[in-house]
């Protein structure tokens, strides 16, 4: 502990709030939240810890503070400190996963489609389902069955869709909404489980075809209703009210932390979500922050049933008071049911678990240690391509924590060059990316690296030094194979690469 730090802890209030844990380049490496600021921050520079808050304790530097008024403000405010600088020691969900719904979209005309941003309000949405292709297996079924809009914009005559008694073919007749409203009526209850009604229905067209020799229609409508009553049976019934809601816990070894939530849509249980991580301090601390953050992206149901020993107080400003703590009853059960997934999923996917921690976080501690500079914990890499000199392109890809953020990723076309000059092209575009960062703002990555040797090295130092940018450079240099072998560091100085291991890019 350094006299700094000494100094600040004399001084700290006895306040709720957010703090900031920082390295010794600044660097903010964990956010946390308290109710007494004085007592949470000194607790990490006295007493024993595990493993991973040794290893942060270990790394810092320096710390600041804001005061708020509530533990709750203070809860808030660490979601979004977490979430604008992805701190190394933070729980963060970097994988951008998302969940699938099919909705019926809200116009004149609708159509089925299959969304990853649930916000809003819509009655007519469904879901969450477990991956893109379940959810379009249920689309592709629904759409054969309704004839809703199928084509992104109304065109100017009929399509196949419409002869082939797929869509109403509002691009030529008038539709009333009372038709649309209908079908979406019959939609939802066939997603929220009863069936029977447009079974029946299915069987008497079926019927009615074989009747009128239509034998093909009639197979078809025959493979409609198979299709239909497959569907129907993957799921059990065990809620009898049919509520949607999600029940989550948690099982905690060491510094892990393993979470399940089940997601029960109309009392079945459709499909479960299992999470490994590695934490610093509280269990249940790190299992809220994970929890204010997967609802951030995702849609919150009815209810939400958590372990009893959850501060609903916290995440009830997350949650829109949607969450619960039974105590009895098969609710209570449903969560004990959660709480065994996470020790099932712990003891069966540590290994694995610990084998991406080393490609992703310990790749990054290894490069660190390698270019003599902390963990780089954003790093932005650039690489150039042409077909035979001409329709040049670069792309920057970009990750954090040691996880790439796709949702960051770029591609540039390049505009001053002519010709395949990858050293012009690699000046023009890194400094197109770092003007624009220098004018619109952002966080700055921590390394950059380039496709290439020193010359493209030397360009991108060349090129930020002009923008008055203190970045580390380093370099990716190919054999006469074209296979990376050696890694450029930050003076220049060369270390060959065995593909075999974890740094291998």
């Amino acid at each position: 502990m350094n006299e700094l730090i000494k100094a600040k802890l004399a001084s700290l209030p006895e306040s709720p709030g957010s703090y900031r844990m920082l390295s010794s380049e600044g660097t903010i490496i964990y956010v946390g939240k308290a109710k007494n600021l004085r007592n949470r921050v000194r607790s990490y520079f006295s007493g024993c810890h595990d493993q991973k808050t040794e290893a942060l304790v270990a790394n810092i530097h320096d710390f600041d503070y804001i005061v708020t008024q509530s533990e709750v403000e203070a809860f808030l405010l660490e979601l979004s400190l977490i979430k604008e600088h992805m701190p190394r020691y933070n729980i963060l969900l970097m994988d951008d996963k998302t969940y699938p719904y099919i909705e019926i979209t809200q116009e004149t005309h609708p159509k089925l489609v299959i969304t990853r941003k649930p916000k809003g309000t819509n009655k007519y949405r469904f879901g969450p389902y477990p991956d893109q292709g379940s959810a379009r297996e249920t689309l592709e079924l629904l759409n054969r069955i309704f004839p809703f809009r199928k084509c992104p914009v109304l065109p100017d005559k009929v399509c196949l869709y419409y002869h082939i008694g797929q869509c109403l073919g509002p691009c030529e007749t008038k539709v009333e909404p009372k038709v649309y409203l209908e079908m979406a009526e019959k939609i939802r209850r066939f997603l929220d489980g009863s069936s029977s009604e447009l079974c029946q229905e299915l069987k008497a067209k079926m019927a009615d075809q074989a009747q009128r020799l239509e034998f093909e229609k009639a197979k078809v409508t025959r493979d409609l209703l198979q299709a239909l009553e497959k569907t129907t049976e993957k799921q059990k019934i065990i809620f009898a009210d049919k509520g949607n809601r999600d029940i989550a816990s948690f099982v905690t070894y060491d510094h892990y932390l393993a979470v399940a939530i089940l997601f029960m849509r109309q009392g079945r249980i459709i499909f479960s979500e299992n999470r490994i991580m590695d934490i610093v301090g509280d269990p249940e601390e790190a299992f809220l922050s994970f929890m204010a953050q997967f609802y951030e992206t995702s849609l919150i149901p009815e209810e939400i049933l958590l372990p009893r020993m959850t501060d609903l107080s916290l995440l009830a400003a997350v949650v829109e008071n949607k969450a619960k703590v039974p105590k009895k009853g098969k609710k209570a059960e449903l969560v004990q049911m959660a709480t065994e997934n996470a020790r099932i999923h712990f003891e069966t996917n540590l290994e694995r678990f610990l084998k991406k921690h080393e490609k992703t976080i310990g790749a990054v501690d290894k490069l660190g240690e390698l270019l003599g500079m902390e963990p780089p914990l954003r790093i932005e890499a650039f690489d150039n391509s042409n077909l035979q000199g001409t329709f040049a392109v670069s792309s920057m890809v970009m990750f954090i924590n040691g996880l790439p953020a796709k949702k960051e990723y770029r591609k540039y076309r390049v505009k001053t060059v002519k010709g395949p000059d990858d050293i012009q092209t690699m000046k023009e575009i890194i400094y197109r990316r770092y003007q624009r960062l220098l004018m619109e703002g952002g966080p700055r990555p921590d390394l950059i690296i380039m496709d290439g040797g020193l010359l493209q090295v030397r360009a991108a130092k060349e090129v930020l030094a002009g923008l008055y940018l203190d970045i580390p450079v380093a370099g990716l240099q190919k054999d006469p194979r074209h296979q990376t072998d050696v890694l450029i560091g930050l003076k220049e100085e060369g270390y060959p690469l065995d593909r075999h291991d974890s740094l291998y890019v």
